[in-house]
């Protein structure tokens, strides 16, 4: 059985919402204000919540605030009840999250198919995020064991070395072989935080809540953010000669955590795959959209370019299908994972990220992300 919050400050009302709703098999629960409402919500977990506007005290606006900041009720399905139509107050009340609004005066029929629809939803999202949940776990189960395997065994060969013949080995051996077993540890540790992110990603895609809070964040000036992690990358493998930067200064939506992760991933591949001694550039700037022949919205454009191995199409194609774990790419490239959580967290972004290839000579990857040119909540 189904369970439904009324919150309602008109005695009439709630009792015939509830008077409705219980004839048709819904447990329901009646809040006669905001604050008496955030309560039970809180106690009792409801499957929908249906909240009037004005109310003295705690209005709607005021409920719904306060159950987003606490994980176990922002996600509860949260219609509205008022008589106002304006679309200032409707669009306030979809940003701070809720999913629906019914117009009073309403009838029974329009209560019900409020109601059912916003039920059938939510049971959907939960049934996709189980499937998107079945799914990830396949493929970490698919792909883990052969990723490990490369550091451990790194690991745990030049360990045995140094127990088993430590008396015979140079100083200077044992140094570089504990140098070896302290970088495969960084690539484990890596490879593993590669994955709880590729998880985190995925599960935030079927998480609404989360979802919409990540696109609202922003980045005022990337500059820093995009040039931190190339520098830090060019000290790394000791090319900073090789590296060129030209970055434009343009605020930008995405998160600024994110945005590195996905510079750090890109670079880290820029300089593993490509030649010292051969330039790495790296470009962003507004693409304004007034490009004839077919204008289109301003994107903020980064662009990162080595000479290199480069890719083949089928290996591009892999990347763009990022469920597919093949073992030979792996094998072959070892830079999957990078690309696909690069991929991901542009994506989660509402951007694109694209590859432009030539195997065995050039190798471009394009990201597109929105700019900041207005608030979210006035475009």
């Amino acid at each position: 059985m189904k369970t439904i919050l009324a919150i309602e400050d008109e005695y009439a009302i709630r009792e015939a919402i509830k008077s409705v709703l219980s004839y048709e098999g819904f447990d329901v629960i009646s809040a006669r204000n905001g604050l008496e409402g955030v309560e039970l919500a809180k106690k009792y977990l409801p499957d929908l919540i249906l909240c009037d506007i004005m109310m003295p005290g705690l209005d709607g606006y005021e409920v719904i605030a306060e159950l987003q900041k606490f994980q176990a009720t922002a996600t509860i399905p949260f219609v509205f009840l008022t008589a106002r139509v304006d679309k200032t107050d409707l669009r306030r009340g979809m940003e701070l999250g809720a999913d629906d609004y019914l117009m009073k005066p309403f009838r029974a029929d329009e209560l019900l198919a409020a109601v059912r629809t916003r039920l059938e939803k939510k049971e959907t999202l939960i049934q996709n995020g189980e499937r998107k949940l079945k799914t990830l776990r396949g493929n970490i189960i698919h792909a883990l064991p052969h990723e490990l395997r490369t550091p451990l065994t790194s690991i745990l060969g030049f360990s045995n070395l140094l127990v088993e013949n430590s008396e015979m080995l140079e100083p200077s051996q044992i140094k570089e072989m504990s140098k070896s077993i302290r970088n495969a540890a960084r690539n484990l540790e890596r490879l593993i935080q590669n994955f709880l992110t590729y998880a985190q990603i995925e599960l935030t895609l079927e998480d609404e809540a989360k979802l919409t809070y990540l696109r609202n964040q922003y980045i005022e000036n990337p500059v820093l953010t995009i040039t931190e992690p190339c520098q830090q990358k060019a000290v790394e493998f000791g090319r900073g000669d090789d590296l060129t930067l030209d970055i434009e200064h343009v605020p930008i939506w995405i998160a600024s955590s994110d945005l590195k992760k996905v510079i750090w991933e890109l670079m880290d591949n820029a300089f593993k795959f490509s030649t010292a001694g051969t330039p790495i550039v790296v470009t962003a700037k507004l693409e304004t959209g007034n490009e004839k022949p077919a204008p289109t919205e301003p994107k903020y454009v980064i662009e990162i370019t080595n000479r290199g191995r480069g890719m083949t199409p089928d290996q591009i194609a892999n990347i763009g299908a990022y469920m597919q774990f093949e073992r030979a790419f792996y094998e072959q490239k070892g830079q999957g994972m990078g690309l696909i959580i690069a991929k991901r967290l542009i994506e989660l972004h509402e951007g694109t990220l694209r590859i432009f290839s030539v195997p065995e000579s050039e190798t471009t990857v394009q990201i597109k992300l929105n700019p900041k040119l207005k608030d979210k909540s006035t475009c």
